[in-house]
């Protein structure tokens, strides 16, 4: 099918179904597309730095911890990139 067709299909298909159906359509098409939404923070509540700097938990560092609430969204950002490709942090997947 040419996508010229293709784009004039689509309107006339959605113009004969319910908002409902359409919402349905749309969020299995792109909702499941988009990846859920991470939390505000990695703490899982199981702090330990028994051993070493880093939590147990949630791999982030004792000076991240503490300055969490304080970071920029960049910053955490970047906590959020280096844990979690560490396998942190130790949770079900959000």
């Amino acid at each position: 099918m040419q996508s010229g067709t293709l784009r004039g299909a689509v309107p006339a298909l959605l113009g004969k179904m319910s908002a409902a159906c359409c919402f349905l359509i749309y969020k299995d098409i792109f909702m499941s597309q988009i990846p859920p939404e991470r939390p505000d923070t990695p703490c899982v509540a199981v702090c330990s730095t028994t051993f070493d700097e880093v939590c147990r938990g949630c791999g982030r560092t004792v000076s991240e911890v503490a300055r969490w609430v304080f970071m920029t969204k960049k910053e955490k950002d970047a906590v959020w990139k280096r844990i979690t490709a560490e396998g942190y942090p130790r949770r079900q997947p959000w």
